[in-house]
């Protein structure tokens, strides 16, 4: 069997474990050939292709990115204005597909990648899903790889701010990746001992937000630390989250206020032992899906295990944190603010 292999949406740590997941298990067990797709689905539409041996999956285990490089390339996205090469891409990815002879295709990526992976099954490809994103949004899995990763980093930040806003009595607002979903925000925040944690899912009263800050400054706890999401939805436009929190925690308390925007720092880098070890086993689990003919399906983790779930299951779907999440029941219990 000939297998081709990609990576679509934003960078993440993991991907080249996941890669080579694949690529090994499927060379070496099950004697299958591979190909990788440079720059997602960009690729398939270029058939810009990059042969897999042994050779070239060792040494990337530890490597942050993708060593087949990304895109954000949507074949079957409608745009406001007309598009005429819009209505071939899908059917160009299609030919290409049989050209190079593949006999299954494996898309690493997020939401979005999976449901065009879904949508390319719906005309008639072998498509294998592996969930990828810092975010941990993907329905159906209980985890992605690049979510550990990217809350160890953040937390660590949290870590060395809390330095500076003890130093200088300061409210030190930090906000998060999380366009959706808080999970980053919630679970660095926890860990990192934020005093106010503000997530998309719950929303806030600023009001809540200033009365914990001074409750503490009454409390002779000068200093707060503000864990936000970079989705949390504010009502004023073209304004971060992290510096509109800031400007109405100063203005309502009258507390020095600073703001760190974390950024890309989050996903970059090197990934962590968890990630490197979910991303091999979500795709050794893919070959095996591949060698018994179980298409249209993503990897995912359940508990302990690995397990699969249809792609039609979990197109246009997303895994937000609930608003009875153990973190934030617990959190509440100890004095943490979660803004409601």
């Amino acid at each position: 069997m000939n297998i081709g292999i990609l990576s679509s949406g934003g960078d993440c740590p993991g991907i080249n474990a996941a890669i080579r997941g694949v690529g090994k298990t499927a060379l070496t067990y099950f004697g299958m050939t591979v190909v990788g797709i440079r720059c997602g689905f960009t690729g398939l539409l270029n058939k810009d292709i990059l042969p897999l041996n042994t050779e070239t999956l060792s040494g990337i285990l530890n490597l942050g990115g993708t060593i087949l490089g990304t895109s954000r390339e949507k074949p079957f996205k409608k745009f406001f204005q007309p598009d005429p090469d819009h209505e071939e891409k899908p059917q160009v990815i299609v030919d290409t597909y049989h050209e190079l002879g593949l006999d299954c295709l494996v898309c690493i990526g997020g939401s979005g990648t999976q449901k065009t992976a879904y949508q390319l099954s719906q005309l008639g490809l072998n498509i294998i899903g592996i969930p990828k994103t810092i975010d941990n949004d993907i329905w159906g899995t209980d985890i992605t790889f690049g979510f550990n990763t990217a809350v160890s980093i953040a937390t660590e930040a949290i870590d060395r701010l809390h330095s500076t806003a003890s130093s200088h009595n300061r409210v030190m607002v930090i906000e998060l990746m999380g366009h959706h979903a808080g999970w980053i925000t919630l679970y660095a925040g926890m860990a990192g001992g934020a005093d106010v944690i503000l997530i998309p899912e719950l929303g806030f009263d600023i009001k809540k937000v200033t009365r914990t800050i001074l409750e503490r400054a009454r409390q002779n706890k000068p200093y707060s630390i503000v864990a936000i999401a970079e989705g949390l939805e504010t009502g004023e436009k073209n304004c971060r989250p992290a510096t509109y929190i800031s400007r109405m925690i100063e203005e309502s308390t009258g507390m020095e206020t600073r703001e760190t925007v974390l950024g890309y720092v989050q996903r970059g880098g090197s990934p962590s032992a968890f990630d490197r070890n979910l991303g091999t086993r979500l795709g050794g689990h893919t070959t095996e899906l591949i060698a018994k003919g179980q298409f249209g399906r993503m990897v995912a983790v359940k508990g302990d295990n690995i397990i699969s779930v249809p792609l039609n299951k979990i197109s246009g779907k997303l895994k937000l944190v609930s608003h009875d999440h153990d973190l934030i029941v617990l959190g509440k219990r100890m004095g943490i603010s979660f803004g409601v």
